[in-house]
């Protein structure tokens, strides 16, 4: 079960003006679940994606990447998503591609667009090829059920090893004009995105500028999923989309407007949501984890201690068995690849715990103390570096016997 997240409430997802939804059972991997989705967009809706930098991306990457690229070279909007469960498309060559073309070949077809109108996602068991008969058979029963309110069957119909459905509404008012905005994610597994999430969506009724919407993306990643990480993994299919839809009244056309600060910081707000929902459901986690790096020179060495502590099994497993080893997180500390970093300056603190200081146990620490915070479901872990004014959060979780067990048994 997902630490301290409760499952979405189908009637608090808002729909999205713009944006109609709609799923079916196709059978790819497993009979009787969802794993077929398609996203019909409004004309006039402007959309913006990044993608995994994993240099074996997936075929639906590489498609939908290209699309993208002929849309803002002056070809026409891209008007439809269409994301299937079960098989990622991965380490698929030159036929993965030609399946993940004839998906938005199809999709098109049957929705009056052009192919290149389509963005496809893939997500699932790398090196196999994708069913496209059975994709192409539930096509027509998605777009059968398009709706504006189908955003909770959107979110069951993108789950892989993931637990419960990832979903978030909010309604906010940016420059006297109401915005609505709803979400979906994935992922509990191989997740350590080098852009995004393993699978992101959001849509929003703001008319958006491209360029504004290509910057918004990008800064709401790289303040959400791009701050998450479960076992150090990038996965092959990461993406995440932001689907301005133009259905409102709000007009962003400037990222030097007001209105745009007021949006990012909306956008950035359900992205941050969206991503932690991946960590609550991480495979086997018990534990939610936020890191916090302060004083350090830049964000970057920052983050880069960050998730040093975020990667260390011995670290991990420490905190699935609530033992205050915390010498362990001195050690990640140590080995991140900050080279002039001065210890004698560290100071450790496990929430409201000093633990060590000035890069020694601090002589009030307790382990009573540690022991004690070491068995919440939710630990802050902070480091003071003492060398500038930077800082950067991670987010993680801990990991535990069901995590192999897990993997281990995932392709059966």
């Amino acid at each position: 079960m997902a630490v301290n997240s409760p499952l979405p409430v189908a009637a608090d997802l808002k729909p999205v003006n713009g944006i109609e939804i709609g799923y079916a059972e196709a059978g790819i991997k497993k009979p009787n679940r969802k794993d077929l989705l398609v996203m019909k967009l409004a004309e006039g809706a402007t959309v913006a994606g990044v993608f995994t930098k994993n240099r074996f991306c997936a075929a639906p990457v590489q498609v939908s990447q290209a699309n993208l690229a002929a849309m803002k070279a002056g070809g026409k909007p891209i008007r439809a998503l269409v994301v299937n469960t079960g098989n990622a498309n991965a380490g698929t060559g030159a036929s993965g591609l030609a399946n993940a073309q004839a998906t938005c070949a199809e999709v098109a077809k049957l929705l009056g667009l052009d192919a290149q109108q389509v963005l496809p996602f893939s997500t699932g068991v790398i090196l196999e090829p994708l069913p496209l008969p059975k994709i192409v058979a539930g096509l027509p029963a998605a777009i059968g059920n398009l709706t504006l309110d189908n955003w909770f069957n959107a979110a069951e119909a993108i789950m892989t090893t993931d637990t419960q459905p990832k979903a978030a509404s909010r309604c906010v008012t940016i420059g006297g004009h109401a915005v609505t905005m709803t979400g979906i994610s994935k992922g509990a597994g191989m997740i350590r995105p080098n852009m995004a999430t393993m699978l992101g969506y959001l849509a929003l009724d703001a008319r958006v500028a491209q360029p504004v919407l290509d910057e918004l993306v990008r800064h709401a990643a790289d303040h959400s999923f791009n701050s998450i990480t479960i076992d150090g993994d990038t996965s092959t299919n990461d993406s995440f989309i932001i689907v301005a839809t133009g259905a409102g009244s709000l007009v962003v056309d400037s990222v030097d407007s007001p209105d745009y600060a007021a949006l990012k910081d909306a956008v950035t707000d359900i992205s941050r949501n969206l991503a932690q929902q991946i960590i609550r459901d991480g495979e086997g986690a018990t534990k939610f984890i936020t890191i916090t790096v302060e004083q350090g020179r830049n964000i970057d060495e920052c983050r880069q201690i960050a998730y040093a502590i975020a990667h260390s099994p011995l670290v991990k497993t420490a905190f699935f068995a609530s033992d205050p080893n915390l010498g362990r997180i001195l050690a990640a500390v140590g080995y991140a690849g900050v080279d002039d970093l001065d210890v004698t300056k560290l100071d450790l603190y496990l929430d409201d715990v000093w633990v060590a200081r000035d890069g020694g146990r601090n002589p009030d620490y307790q382990e009573q103390d540690g022991q004690r915070v070491m068995q919440q479901s939710e630990i802050t872990v902070r480091v003071t570096l003492g060398r500038g004014q930077a800082a950067a959060t991670v987010w993680t979780c801990d990991l535990s016997h069901d995590y192999v067990t897990i993997n281990a048994d995932y392709r059966s």
